[in-house]
């Protein structure tokens, strides 16, 4: 296993990435409504990137990806693709931003509803929000990764849902997926420690319903096999010697 660890400099340049990635969820909220769809948000997205931020949009062209975006909705767990669907109002979606600036990455992913959600719907997304952050409340020089896992977990089966277990949170710097992989359950006390320096995600896949998810013909779009609701939160992570510094906060976020 090879784990970078950031040096300054590289962690100022994971900064700026990280910070660029949260821009673009904060802009394409308010475009977020019924009748537009998937596509005409990656279109919004990757011009934002381009043009403005002067970036690029890492997930368009890797390893065959034909979008500069991510957008999950509903039953969607991951890596939709997006296309010509229209939100409808009672939607829920995942949208997963990771640009690439100055040859570093940054990668974040927020839940919008499109209107007002169900109940379950709105349940689901909280359940996935307070779970990635009671893992990333884990995080500290020191710590291990099973810790990260346990925290999750326990959250997410305490309230009813699971966790899909086949897709994860990574490394990532000037690579979009570095080692170590970030298990979303698990056992604390066990799995990889974290040291100082290291950049991490932390992205938890919540199911309504239960874990297990198949991947479509395309290659890509991963879902629920019982149909159930999907939710995913995801912040860029830097590891300090007292906690950790999150690089990915939206305006007005708070850690």
């Amino acid at each position: 296993m090879n784990i970078s660890i950031k040096t300054p400099e590289e962690q100022q340049s994971m900064r700026v990435a990280g910070r660029l990635a949260a821009d673009v969820l904060d802009m394409i909220g308010p475009h977020i409504e019924a009748g537009i769809t998937t596509d005409d948000l990656n279109r919004v997205c990757h011009d934002y990137i381009v043009d403005v931020q002067g970036a690029i949009p890492a997930p368009l062209n890797y390893r065959g990806f034909p979008r500069s975006i991510c957008t999950s909705v509903n039953h969607v767990v991951c890596h939709g693709i997006p296309g010509d669907r229209k939100l409808r109002t009672g939607d829920i979606l995942n949208v997963d931003i990771t640009i690439i600036k100055d040859g570093f990455h940054g990668d974040s992913s927020r839940m919008f509803a499109v209107g007002k959600p169900s109940v379950q719907g709105a349940r689901l997304i909280q359940i996935a929000h307070e779970a990635m952050w009671r893992g990333i409340r884990t995080v500290r020089h020191g710590a291990r990764l099973g810790d990260v896992g346990y925290a999750i977990q326990s959250h997410v089966e305490s309230n009813g849902c699971s966790v899909v277990r086949e897709y994860c949170g990574h490394g990532i710097g000037r690579i979009f997926h570095e080692d170590p992989q970030v298990l979303h359950y698990g056992r604390a006390g066990t799995g990889v420690e974290l040291r100082e320096g290291m950049t991490i995600t932390i992205e938890p896949m919540v199911n309504a319903g239960q874990r297990y998810v198949k991947l479509l013909q395309d290659g890509w779009t991963v879902v629920t096999k019982d149909h159930s609701l999907s939710a995913q939160w995801e912040h860029t992570i830097l590891v300090t010697a007292n906690g950790c510094e999150i690089l990915t906060l939206g305006a007005g976020e708070r850690p």
